[in-house]
């Protein structure tokens, strides 16, 4: 089972107690203890990839609508991808965020809803077989930092990114544990003309053995200026320009990315109802509102208001295969963990 969040558990504690309180000042003479117990059919247990700032308004929002109690663990992608394949079924409902590739690697996890609003999300997003449901789209992005690194001379390629140029000089995520790193990583492979081994190899040299703990602390190292240069995805780069740090984002020229992460029921759920639910919400007006103007994201609906900036016009999307990323995405991190074991090894 999942464990809850700090919130969570503080919410579900504070309702324990006052149920106990109130069975002790009445006088009800029971001689067992009271617990306060959440009625099934309020419950929904949800496990996310996504950041804090971007999952709480969004369960708030939803608790408050419905009365549902949310149940929630967060983690890193991959580490909640590969318990959804282990756990037994009925474990938990939800899986809430995560690059679509995950999603399509497991199919085969996942209980098939189509959404009530299904017809008011662009097309190019929808999912055959509704296997999941779209909630942002994410283009990958370059970022460098403002003060020591000049417009002119910021990296414009991923072939840029191949070179000694920038050696040790960029912050980039472990692609085991960070879903927009690997599919930074599987958009690199897209678009770059050579053969995968040569571009594995040529960007690992070019990390010189500088991986990120996060896809957070990318922002955080080139903020700081630990590295100059990162990859990330446009949202995260969105806010931290908002808040003020020393970044500045761009996108590459010779094409990036530009895949929605997804929300997903979870075959055998326990509270179907309540996950179908969930899914409707995260796809309506109002959720989409947030994700626009909260979180700093694209939506995925065909009906928000246009909102065209010059930055839509810098962004070249690639036709990125899914299909690929999802079935290659075992051998892709088994080379990559390959090469990081031989760069340790000569460092040893």
């Amino acid at each position: 089972m999942g464990t809850y969040s700090k919130k969570y558990k503080r919410k579900l504690s504070v309702l324990s107690v006052l149920t106990a309180a109130i069975f002790l000042l009445t006088g009800c003479g029971q001689s067992e203890e009271t617990v306060y117990q959440i009625p099934e059919d309020k419950k929904l247990i949800v496990y996310t990839a996504h950041k804090e700032e971007v999952y709480e308004p969004i369960i708030k929002e939803f608790e408050e609508r419905t009365g549902i109690f949310v149940e929630l663990k967060a983690g890193d992608t991959i580490a909640l991808f590969e318990e959804l394949q282990q756990d037994p079924p009925g474990t938990f409902d939800v899986m809430f965020g995560g690059g679509i590739e995950n999603f399509e690697e497991c199919r085969e996890y996942l209980q098939p809803y189509r959404v009530a609003e299904t017809d008011q999300i662009e097309e190019a997003y929808r999912v055959e077989g509704d296997a999941y449901t779209p909630f942002s789209a994410l283009p990958i992005v370059f970022i460098y930092n403002s003060k020591l690194v000049y417009p002119v001379a910021a990296p414009k390629t991923w072939a840029e990114l191949q070179t000694d140029r920038w050696k040790g000089k960029i912050a980039f995520a472990d692609p085991n544990k960070s879903g927009s790193s690997f599919t930074a990583l599987c958009t690199m492979l897209q678009v770059v003309d050579a053969e995968e081994q040569a571009i594995l190899r040529n960007f690992n040299d070019a990390l010189d053995g500088n991986i990120s703990p996060s896809s957070g602390a990318v922002l955080d190292e080139v903020n700081t200026g630990t590295r100059l240069v990162g990859i990330t995805n446009e949202g995260m780069a969105r806010q931290r320009i908002l808040e003020g740090e020393d970044l500045v984002m761009t996108y590459p020229t010779d094409g990036t990315s530009a895949i929605p992460d997804a929300t997903a029921i979870v075959k055998g759920t326990k509270h179907l109802e309540n996950a179908q639910l969930f899914l409707d919400f995260t796809v309506s007006q109002d959720a989409q509102r947030l994700v626009e103007e909260a979180f700093l994201r694209r939506s995925v609906r065909n009906d928000m208001p246009e909102k065209t900036t010059a930055e839509d016009n810098r962004l070249k999307a690639i036709d990125y295969d899914v299909t690929w990323a999802a079935s290659e995405k075992e051998s892709i991190l088994a080379a990559w963990d390959a090469l990081q074991r031989s760069k340790d090894e000569k460092v040893d």
